[in-house]
């Protein structure tokens, strides 16, 4: 009779176990931190304010709720002051984008070539970014006031009689659009600078090379490097303009946005509606709809850049 020894497991096997299936997880594990954080600061107010927009909630008693479906909704539709919060949101975001951005462009372009003192320059010009949205607007106040700013001021001095900045619905979203302007195109400027860093220096000597000029290297080789850096530019700033508050808030001190509510945008609306009225389930609608508003523009952006690309891979 062969009697026959059974094999005893390996000991080097569990832990050689144990660092698989620690390889596996330990992605999931590093990540965990922030979606953690995402789902209970994001995620979840998300859910709760769509949760809130179908009830009837009032600051004063936030506990009595009362179901109203989709009442909130089509009562923001048939509020006039929405529609003119939507319209000047709107009119305020392409007065500061569009000027924004291609100033930006332009003062990355400049400080792209070797200048001296550059470093200071890229340095300065994000100053306005790190000021404080109350100094910087209160400052502008002050600029742009009617009897004694010193805008008015300096037109006079050609002739042109003084403006009323803060009751003039074109004159007041200038205002506005000027404070925005000046504080994130040096911000946009460096991204753009990053951007154009990144562009391969061979394609300009090879332009230079063909006798292209300093604007034709700029037109068919900085603008198309910078594309993907652009279209990110806009998607952001696009977001921003439409969740504009403090700058108008700020401006004159009032959540109405003027007398005639001439600048009053979405976020000051809701912020009217919730603090100001004690409607936080109206606030609430006016937050969804500001969410929503902001999926459709960066989906048009996103539908745009792609046809454009696809045109562009065609030829």
């Amino acid at each position: 009779m062969t009697l026959t020894a059974s094999a005893r497991p390996n000991p080097a096997s569990r832990p050689s176990s144990i660092r698989r299936v620690w390889r596996q997880l330990s992605p999931y594990a590093y990540i965990a931190p922030f979606f953690s954080l995402f789902a209970a600061f994001g995620l979840f107010p998300l859910i709760y304010t769509a949760y809130v927009s179908l009830y009837r909630v009032e600051l004063q008693t936030p506990g009595d709720m009362e179901w109203r479906g989709l009442d909130n909704y089509t009562a923001l539709l048939a509020d006039e002051f929405f529609w003119t919060s939507l319209r000047n949101t709107f009119t305020i975001g392409v007065l500061s984008t569009v000027p924004q951005l291609v100033m930006a462009l332009g003062l990355a372009h400049v400080l792209n070539y070797k200048l001296r003192g550059r470093t200071f320059f890229r340095t300065a010009i994000l100053l306005p970014y790190a000021t404080s949205v109350a100094a910087a607007t209160l400052v502008f106040a002050q600029l742009f006031g009617r009897d004694f700013g010193l805008i008015n001021y300096g037109l006079g001095l050609v002739g042109i009689s003084p403006v009323d900045w803060q009751t003039g619905t074109v004159a007041s979203q200038i205002a506005v659009s000027t404070i925005v302007i000046w504080r994130w195109t040096g911000y946009n400027a460096l991204i753009y600078l990053a951007g154009m860093q990144s562009i391969p220096h061979e394609l300009y000597e090879a332009a230079e090379m063909d006798g292209a000029s300093r604007w034709r290297q700029f037109v068919h080789v900085t603008l198309p490097g910078l594309r993907p850096t652009i279209v990110f530019t806009v998607i952001v700033s696009t977001i921003g303009a439409t969740q504009l508050f403090g700058e108008p808030l700020l401006f004159e001190g009032s959540v109405s946005g003027g007398i005639s509510h001439q600048y009053q945008t979405l976020g000051l609306y809701m912020y009217e509606q919730g603090w100001g009225f004690f409607h936080l389930g109206r606030a609430a609608a006016i937050a969804w709809v500001m969410f929503l508003l902001i999926l459709a523009l960066v989906g048009a952006n996103a539908l745009i850049t792609r046809r454009h690309s696809r045109k562009e891979a065609g030829r």
